[in-house]
């Protein structure tokens, strides 16, 4: 299981079997079956959890309670809330699991004394909070340039392995269409590539 975490880690920093192991001691395992709720909007205390198998989501609902979603994550990810994380406020979004999941979770103050303790791993941290927002960045581009064809066609290019670990409505919810323009896209789509 801490072999994903291991790889990451070392795709960024070197580490020694005891560095790992003092590192891993920081993290939580948990266990989760599908659609549980690991935040949900006014938690206090949040954790960030990295995927070692299954699928996740986080979301936010509006005025009218329509889901949005903001992120998957997939084993080798990383999902929080990540302005309750940072600044150590109430949850604003819920994070869920789509599918029965293993994780291991890592709260602020494990982080940071990790952080404090090896500069590498302040490093590392830092290295793939860069990427994050990199990613975020690039998505909200691709919302406001893109036609909803075009994002389709986007998201199935960045994500090939999603439209068959989860629900279309999510991938709906995820790139801003109805459920059924979906549909019609994933068909066109089909046909073209047949």
């Amino acid at each position: 299981m801490s072999l994903l975490l291991r790889n990451q880690l070392e795709s960024i920093i070197s580490l020694t079997d005891q560095e790992f192991e003092y590192i891993l001691t920081h993290f939580t395992i948990k266990r989760v079956k599908k659609k549980s709720l690991l935040l949900q909007v006014g938690q206090q205390n949040v954790s960030k959890f990295f995927v070692i198998k299954g699928v996740l989501k986080s979301y936010y609902i509006d005025k009218n309670d329509k889901e949005h979603i903001l992120q998957f994550a997939e084993p080798d990810w990383w999902i929080t809330d990540y302005k309750a994380f940072f600044n150590e406020t109430e949850a604003t979004i819920y994070v869920e699991s789509i599918t029965d999941c293993e994780l291991l979770s890592i709260t602020k103050k494990d982080l940071e004394k990790l952080a404090k303790e090896f500069h590498k791993m302040e490093h590392f941290f830092r290295v793939k909070s860069n990427a994050g927002y990199v990613a975020a960045q690039e998505r909200i581009i691709t919302m406001l340039n893109l036609t909803v064809i075009e994002r389709f066609e986007y998201f199935l290019k960045m994500y090939p392995n999603f439209i068959k670990k989860i629900p279309k409505y999510h991938i709906a919810s995820y790139i801003g269409v109805s459920r059924e323009m979906l549909s019609r896209m994933a068909k066109n789509v089909t046909n073209h590539t047949e």
